[in-house]
């Protein structure tokens, strides 16, 4: 530490000490996903019901565990009021419970509702983040995300030390240097790590199979997360792809053995050649470690990696994200079981909107044609309409290749009669006569026209 010892010192406060510092009405930012802060959170939750304290606002976006004690240890909010901007695990079951709220909007936007709505711009900023390096930064480890925007628009920016979190090197944007820092907290807390994927099904292997065909030397990658994912950055570390690009939400472990097998160059980017964006990770230890002061990695701000323009740069991008259900209309829901709200839009609609625009391009949204109840009752995911409720995360003027276990088609630029029967024919045979019948009934079915 040298040089910076002495102001490193002075900051240091206890979990206690740095959770008192919020005061009623202030809005306080989490670090997103994987460095929201532990310590400082129990330390907050104490203080629920304390004579005086309201209208605290607390703000995240896919909380990793453990859970966040102010919204369990405040279920009435009479303190407290839970919001995330994105419900994974955690905050699905909050929300459940109707203890977490939910902000809606696209990925690359977060920032941008600072800027339209300025009363949210959060007082107080706390997270996750490595040690001090000997020139006085702290990263963000695995969570780039919009830490930086939102720390820096609050009054107060708080650290916790999290002693194994890899050293993300930027890009930009990627820590907060000691003389931002307001408190420091020092823990011993280890950074969450995910267990191997289970094998994969045989059907998700088909559909990653259909959408490799498609994958060639020299394209630039976005991959999202969920079994299909897994299993296509599975196939590509496999194969015999080279000189491939990554620009992309998320590294994880698929894509550092994308790296090991010399498949990843990002020489054909038009920008960031030779390093590869990203702007959070969800992996191993192994891949953490791998993340850790590389400089062939570019941890950037989502404003940044999710930009549409930015993505639509690079020829031959190809972006692969999953879906929940999707209509005759080709509407797509990406985020809801009919009003439950079960995820969020994050960056698919972005990288969507990129890939279409990208020289060579390709965007896939990919889904089993079917799931299982509880009961054991199977469903198909394609449905006349919508599940009454369910949110409409991908428009169908934006609705680009769809892939199922039967096979692949591109719906952009597509009528809604050539629509309905490209689409029932990705649909589990069982279901086909069915929704053929519905298609006559909402007026689209109408084999004769083929434009």
């Amino acid at each position: 530490m040298s040089f910076y010892t002495k102001e490193y010192q002075s900051k240091l406060k206890t979990a206690e000490q740095a959770a008192g510092m919020v005061k009623s009405g202030d809005l306080v930012d989490y670090g997103q996903a994987g460095i929201k802060p532990i310590e400082f959170d129990k330390a907050l939750a104490a203080r629920a019901d304390e004579p005086g304290l309201k209208d605290v606002i607390v703000r995240v976006t896919n909380a990793i565990p453990p859970i966040p004690q102010v919204a369990v240890q405040d279920p009435e909010h009479k303190t407290f009021t839970y919001y995330s901007n994105f419900l994974g695990i955690i905050d699905r079951m909050l929300y459940k419970k109707q203890l977490a709220g939910f902000i809606p909007g696209n990925y690359h936007q977060v920032v941008d509702l600072m800027v339209q709505q300025p009363q949210t711009i959060g007082s107080v900023w706390c997270g996750q983040v490595t040690p001090m390096d000997e020139n006085g930064f702290f990263s963000f480890g695995i969570t780039n995300s919009h830490n930086y925007a939102y720390g820096k628009g609050a009054k107060l920016r708080i650290v916790e030390i999290t002693p194994d979190m890899p050293r993300a090197l930027g890009g930009y944007h990627e820590g907060f240097h000691i003389s931002e820092i307001d408190g420091i907290i020092e823990t011993n807390n280890a950074v969450p790590c995910l267990p191997p994927p289970a094998e994969a099904r045989p059907e998700i292997k088909k559909i990653a199979g259909f959408i490799m065909e498609d994958i060639k030397n020299g394209s630039c990658l976005q991959l999202g997360i969920g079994d299909v994912l897994n299993e296509i950055g599975k196939m590509i570390s496999e194969s015999d792809l080279k000189d491939l690009g990554l620009h992309s939400e998320l590294f994880n472990d698929a894509m550092m053995k994308m790296y090991k097998n010399g498949q990843i160059t990002n020489a054909r980017k038009a920008y960031d050649q030779g390093k590869t964006a990203y702007t959070f990770s969800f992996g191993s230890r192994e891949c953490y470690d791998f993340i850790h002061n590389n400089q062939l990695l570019a941890s950037y701000p989502v404003y940044y990696t999710n930009l549409p323009e930015k993505i639509a740069a690079h020829d031959n991008m190809i972006s692969i994200n999953n879906i929940m259900e999707i209509d005759l209309l080709t509407q797509i829901c990406s985020e809801s079981i009919g009003y439950n709200q079960f995820s969020g839009t994050g960056g698919q609609v972005d990288f969507v909107t990129g890939a279409l625009k990208s020289k060579g391009g390709k965007a896939y949204l990919a889904f089993t044609s079917t799931y299982t109840d509880k009961e054991g009752k199977l469903h198909s995911r394609i449905k006349p309409m919508l599940t009454p409720g369910a949110v409409v995360t991908v428009p169908r003027t934006l609705t680009p290749n769809l892939v199922t276990e039967y096979g692949k088609t591109n719906m952009f630029g597509l009528s809604i009669w050539r629509r309905a029967e490209e689409l029932i024919n990705l649909a589990h045979p069982d279901f086909r006569d069915d929704l053929i019948k519905e298609a006559e009934k909402m007026k689209i079915w109408r084999r004769s026209s083929r434009i």
